[in-house]
């Protein structure tokens, strides 16, 4: 079996059409990233994971309720547009945030190979989720950016092959999650342009 990367649903795997992001295929991935949190090894990402698996559950909840009006994001938010309460609309911005954040901190740390990735993450909090929390919050993620592993170890980790073979090269490493890391860019991009144009994400 090859290294974690290769375990998962790669967002460059995510099928997008004219009508949009296919919401299972990029619940999926979504899910493969929260066990990325896993590999960084510290129980102060908790509150990252949680959030991501919390915000995953709101939208498949909508998704297992009307299946056939929520097969891409962009159909599941449009559908939900006339309700009282958008839970699974909200549960999707806040899951593109987090997506979001993690993506920079990974970018940052792949554009810079000399740079620990307590410097990436916090970079790529303050670019991303930290204009939307509160105090208490803040000090949450300081924390949680402080906590992270050294660079050498997580990379390590990701080459692993979790059925105990030989672990990938670096040069495999960095080529697939790069390609994994542009998809989601370009997902977030694509669905927070349409929150925008579509202003669903008013009253949140």
């Amino acid at each position: 079996m090859a290294p974690y990367l290769e375990t998962v649903k790669s967002f460059k795997d995510v099928p997008v059409t004219e009508a949009g992001v296919d919401t299972l295929a990029f619940l999926e991935a979504s899910e493969g990233l929260v066990g990325l949190f896993d590999l960084l090894g510290s129980a102060a990402f908790s509150v990252v994971q949680n959030d991501l698996k919390g915000n995953i559950t709101k939208v498949r909840a909508r998704y297992e309720a009307a299946p056939s009006a929520s097969g891409t994001l962009e159909q599941l938010v449009e559908n939900e547009k006339g309700e009282k309460k958008r839970t699974a609309t909200e549960g999707l911005m806040w899951l593109l945030r987090g997506l979001s954040f993690t993506c920079k901190s990974l970018q940052n740390a792949q554009a810079n190979k000399s740079e620990e990735l307590a410097t990436a993450f916090t970079k790529g909090y303050e670019a991303t989720l930290k204009k939307f929390h509160n105090f208490v919050v803040k000090g949450i993620f300081a924390v949680a950016m402080k906590a992270c592993p050294y660079r050498a170890d997580f990379y390590a980790k990701l080459a692993v092959d979790p059925a105990g073979g030989a672990p990938a090269s670096q040069e495999k490493v960095n080529e697939e999650l790069d390609q994994w890391l542009a998809a989601l860019n370009s997902i977030v991009a694509r669905v927070e342009a349409f929150y925008e144009k579509g202003n669903y994400g008013k009253g949140f």
